[in-house]
């Protein structure tokens, strides 16, 4: 998928700056003052609309929107966006918002991508609740990779890969896998003991996506501490998303030696120190581990203008 990158519209209207990071699990707002400071933050509910449902996630937003207005005697110039879940649904939702000023969307994608490359061409492999890669071309053209959600893959993430750990736990527990730390930990996790009430328990849970994701933790110290089945579970599914992005360097960068190439690795799963060297072991890939959150690259974009 392919966006265009326009600079930002220049208001005429002097004052307060809003910047917004919605994703699965949280949504994140900074405001910024005359000199671009940030002088209050605001972490509320996930906003995406494909998780929360689309009034939920509308009603997310706008109460932290005001919430943050409210902190400030200046008019709001200028807020923007960075949103997961569809492009259209917060398009449509930028277009009816009143009092902010000129409001800009961008997926959610744009702001990692930000701390990766600095606004020069690259790329960078997210992975929290979802997962996707996110480039920006020679030409400075953006372009997203996955992100195709829970119900279609998203290699990598949370989620995904909490569900390759509860199958293989799941299948432990019945006797037809080999034995390892995973069955005991996901017995732990529910405080259940056998593969019928913990497939019970995921199953009628009111937020099982939510609950899958949160064994990924869980399976990296296991990983940390040295459980094969646990290693291999996360190199797998980590393994898929360096593949995706392979397929976006070749396509994006042909000519361009790979090892030069500016990557970032973001969120807590692809930054991991076991996640890392396994990655770099791959491919001559030049990977950065990201040590600051999306927020901030929101900030940058807000201070820097596109």
């Amino acid at each position: 998928m392919q966006f265009s990158n326009p600079p930002f519209p220049v208001s005429d209207v002097a004052g307060a700056k809003i910047g917004v990071d919605g994703g699965g699990t949280k949504t994140e707002l900074i405001l910024l003052d005359l000199a671009d400071n940030v002088v209050e933050r605001l972490t509320v509910a996930g906003s995406n609309p494909s998780v929360a449902g689309a009034e939920a996630a509308r009603l997310t937003v706008v109460d932290a929107l005001y919430a943050l207005r409210a902190r400030t005697p200046l008019p709001v110039a200028h807020t923007l966006l960075c949103m997961a879940g569809a492009r259209g649904f917060w398009k449509e939702f930028a277009v009816n918002l009143e009092g902010f000023g000129q409001v800009t969307v961008f997926d959610d994608a744009r702001p990692v991508l930000e701390l990766a490359t600095n606004g020069r061409p690259g790329l960078v492999l997210h992975s929290g609740t979802g997962s996707f890669v996110a480039a920006r071309a020679p030409d400075h053209t953006i372009h997203y990779a996955g992100g195709l959600g829970w119900r279609f893959g998203d290699p990598g993430s949370a989620y995904e890969l909490g569900r390759r750990v509860l199958a293989r736990g799941l299948l432990e527990l019945q006797g037809w896998a080999p034995a390892s730390r995973i069955a005991p930990m996901l017995r732990g996790h529910t405080g259940l003991e056998d593969a019928a009430a913990i497939t019970r328990f995921f199953y009628h849970h009111a937020e099982p996506n939510k609950q899958i994701a949160s064994l990924a933790p869980a399976v990296l110290r296991l990983t940390e501490e040295g459980d094969h089945t646990a290693h291999q579970l996360v190199l797998e599914s980590t393994g898929e998303l360096l593949d995706l992005a392979m397929r976006v360097v070749m396509q994006l960068f042909p000519g361009i030696p790979i090892d030069e190439l500016p990557t970032g690795l973001s969120g807590p799963i692809l930054t991991h120190r076991v996640v890392v060297a396994a990655l770099a072991s791959r491919c001559s890939l030049r990977f950065t581990p990201l040590d600051q959150p999306p927020i901030e690259g929101v900030r940058r974009l807000l201070t820097r203008g596109r």
